[in-house]
């Protein structure tokens, strides 16, 4: 793993400082939504502490059941993050899942502080995709095109040795969830008085899996389920699920929205035929 800096025998990763910057990043953008939302903008720091502990449990959990057979044979390695090793999915899992342990704590909504969270959330993954440059891992297919990175032989996929150019895949999926945020914020606010808290982490469940979804077909060792990525199928479970839940509480209160008009037009038919 490549430093950013180094004094001594302490040093900082590039991966990590990235993953830090997204944090404060996200943490900001949180802060206003939660402000424009009349929400109290303090919840959003206690609140990370509590997701990036259990993102990062998340996180090592995916990765050693990805890597299991390696982890079956050095059990002791499995708490070692610092070694790198970590899941996006289980990462977003934890995430959400520390959201909804420290929202019913606190007595909040939990569909609104996800949906707080969620253009926060897709920027951290955003910004910390470039870690994956400097560590020289996350990339697709060989690539003859003028964007495509070059790896070092000691980080190429193993049947892979003779290419020397990939597809820059982290910087795909950074540019994917960077164009996820922007919609996330404008869909917030463009839509507000037609959104139901939760509308917004739902529209992230569909838009980040879709990426990943497309982006799999270009990755090489990825973790497999028979012929079908793990990542993909994952993507799949979670855009129809988060898509459905979507529709299905829309179409409910468009049919109640219905409903209304016509008893409200009943109503004034009555009031008429009265009158007449």
């Amino acid at each position: 793993m490549e430093y950013a800096f180094k004094i001594g025998s302490f040093g900082l990763r590039w991966y990590s400082l990235l993953i830090v910057i997204g944090l404060l990043a996200g943490a900001l953008v949180a802060q206003r939504e939660a402000k424009r939302r009349g929400e109290d903008p303090n919840h959003v720091f206690s609140a990370l502490v509590v997701c990036l502990v259990l993102a990062l449990i998340g996180a090592r959990a995916y990765h050693v059941i990805d890597q299991w057979q390696y982890y079956r044979e050095n059990p002791q390695l499995i708490p070692a993050l610092w070694k790198g090793g970590i899941g996006i999915f289980g990462a977003i899992v934890g995430s959400i899942t520390g959201m909804f342990i420290y929202a019913r704590l606190n007595h909040l909504s939990v569909p609104r502080w996800l949906d707080i969270g969620a253009p926060g959330l897709i920027l951290v993954q955003a910004i910390g995709r470039w870690g994956n440059y400097f560590n020289q891992e996350l990339y697709g297919r060989p690539t003859n095109l003028p964007w495509g990175i070059n790896i070092d032989l000691g980080h190429r996929v193993e049947g892979y040795t003779s290419y020397e150019k990939f597809h820059p895949l982290f910087f795909y999926e950074s540019m994917w969830n960077l164009l996820s945020f922007v919609i996330l914020l404008f869909a917030a606010r463009r839509f507000a008085g037609r959104l139901r808290d939760g509308d917004i982490v739902l529209l992230y469940g569909m838009l980040y899996p879709l990426g990943r979804f497309l982006l799999e077909f270009l990755r090489i060792g990825n973790w497999k389920a028979g012929e079908l990525p793990v990542a993909q199928i994952i993507s799949v479970v979670a855009f129809v699920a988060c898509g459905t839940a979507l529709w299905y509480r829309h179409r409910h209160r468009a049919t109640q929205s219905r409903a209304a008009r016509r008893a409200m037009a009943r109503a004034a038919m009555k009031r008429a035929n009265r009158e007449s």
